[in-house]
């Protein structure tokens, strides 16, 4: 009963098999190119051992024929008659055996006018008398044998016989043959019990690759913890190391993405809520148009907070979740989208009586870019310097030497909040302007794309921002 159950499980198996699950096997394919190289290298080597095999028969049986054509021309052959053939051929009848290599060799004994006086029993009554070839072999074809012999004719003696010894060259090409088979054949054997060998040990081998994924698929989702490379064997090991280095950085997104979702959440929900309280005023002041107008223009400003607050949420997002979505290919000229930035906080400036200076030098921190990223960076500088400098203050934009750096004069920063400035959603207490504390943390990722570090100082000039190469 049991070897009945085997062969439903097996048919299962080998319709799993398919040729495209073949071809990507790291087994298979092992296999496979060990079978074909030894083929090739075993099917060379017997060819040349075939070659070597039959070159050695052939200097044997070459020495054969001529040492019995040397015995057969010694021998006095005036007394033979068709008597003695007929003799001799009962007698060799007679012997048990004696036909069984009757292919092997032949000879028969001619006189010089082509008359055959004596032959062996099967295959020399077939030569033919050549004249003139005498003393070296000749491959020819002998009457009523398609297939080639090898003959050798020789004087005798007495200089009145001639003397034919020949042998078939299938005969000698058989016996090559069954040589090298014989040499080869257990070779075979062995080689096919060689890959069995392989292929289990193979299957061995791959058994931490097998019991890795079995771990990994058996993980909960919000299991990232490193893979144990003790055990493991040495080749999986850079393997596994670059997956709990993926690990690493998977943990560190998601926790960053659930610390963002969570700031976000909270950030957002302090606008939005002023925003429903200033509606519920407007919604009250139906006879008071001086408290309805100040509520409108407290809303306005409220959605132009949460507008903002989002722009950088989206901003931020998208330089976490997308690093290579921003080509370098661009050649930036700081100097201009410095000017042009300013332009846009012209009125501001004005306001404050602020005094604005672009220092074009040499060499800013990266001279390819994203455009827009770029603008971002400075416009993100150039907003804080702006916003939280006092009046009659003068701000310089610096470029110089494979850095950008933003002066305020008449401002200095506690070196408590200078270590938490790039934190999301940091805003020091008692601040009178709006904003949405991601200023800063965007324009550090920002910097980190282009391999840039962001620096913060308080110099004799005053509270100095540096983005260094």
């Amino acid at each position: 009963m049991r070897k009945f159950k085997v062969i439903p499980r097996l048919s299962a198996v080998l319709n799993r098999i398919n040729a495209k699950t073949l071809k990507f096997s790291l087994c298979f394919r092992l296999m496979f190119f060990f079978a074909l190289v030894s083929s090739i290298v075993w099917g060379i080597a017997g060819y040349i051992s075939y070659k070597e095999t039959r070159e050695s028969i052939d200097e044997f049986f070459d020495t054969y024929q001529l040492v019995l054509a040397r015995q057969l021309a010694a021998a006095d052959w005036s007394a033979v008659s068709p008597k003695t053939q007929h003799i001799t051929d009962k007698l060799i009848k007679n012997i048990e055996n004696a036909d069984d290599e009757d292919e092997a060799i032949g000879f028969a004994v001619f006189t010089p006018d082509g008359k055959m006086i004596f032959h062996d029993n099967e295959n020399g009554e077939h030569f033919r008398f050549v004249p003139q070839s005498f003393g070296t072999f000749k491959n020819e074809h002998i009457n009523g044998d398609n297939d080639k012999w090898r003959l050798l004719r020789l004087y005798s003696a007495d200089g009145k016989y001639i003397v034919t010894v020949g042998q078939e060259l299938e005969y000698r090409e058989d016996l090559a043959m069954d040589l090298v088979e014989e040499f080869l054949t257990p070779w075979f054997i062995g080689f096919f019990f060689l890959l069995l060998a392989i292929a289990g040990l193979t299957y061995f081998e791959f058994r931490p690759l097998k019991k890795l994924a079995i771990s990994i698929n058996n993980r909960s989702a919000d299991d990232l913890s490193p893979i144990d490379v003790q055990k493991s064997p040495i080749e999986i090991k850079p393997l596994i190391d670059a997956m709990n280095h993926m690990f690493q950085k998977i943990a560190t997104l998601l926790q960053r993405e659930r610390s963002f979702i969570s700031d976000s959440a909270h950030e957002l929900r302090t606008p939005l809520t002023a925003l429903k309280i200033q509606l519920e005023i407007a919604q009250m002041s139906d006879d008071d148009e001086h408290m309805r107008q100040q509520t409108l223009i407290k809303l306005q400003k409220g959605v132009e907070r949460a507008e903002r607050l989002v722009e950088q949420l989206l901003a931020l997002s998208r330089l976490e979740a997308d690093n290579g979505h921003y080509d370098n290919v661009e050649i930036l000229n700081w100097a201009e989208i410095c000017t042009h930035l300013i332009d846009e906080y012209r009125l501001m400036v004005d306001n404050k009586t602020i005094s604005l200076i672009v220092d074009n030098g040499a060499q800013p921190p990266f001279t390819t870019g994203n455009h827009i990223l770029t603008a971002l960076l400075i416009r993100n500088l150039l907003d804080n310097a702006v916003k939280y400098s006092p009046k009659n203050a003068h701000i310089t934009l610096k470029i110089a030497d494979g850095e950008f750096t933003v002066v305020n004069s008449d401002t200095v920063v506690d070196e408590a909040i200078l270590q938490r400035l790039t934190e999301r959603f940091f805003r020091p207490a008692g601040q009178k302007e709006t904003g949405s504390g991601l200023g800063l943390a965007i324009t550090k990722r920002i910097a980190e794309l282009y391999h840039c570090q962001l620096y913060f100082e308080n110099s004799p000039e005053g509270f100095k921002v540096t983005i260094k190469a």
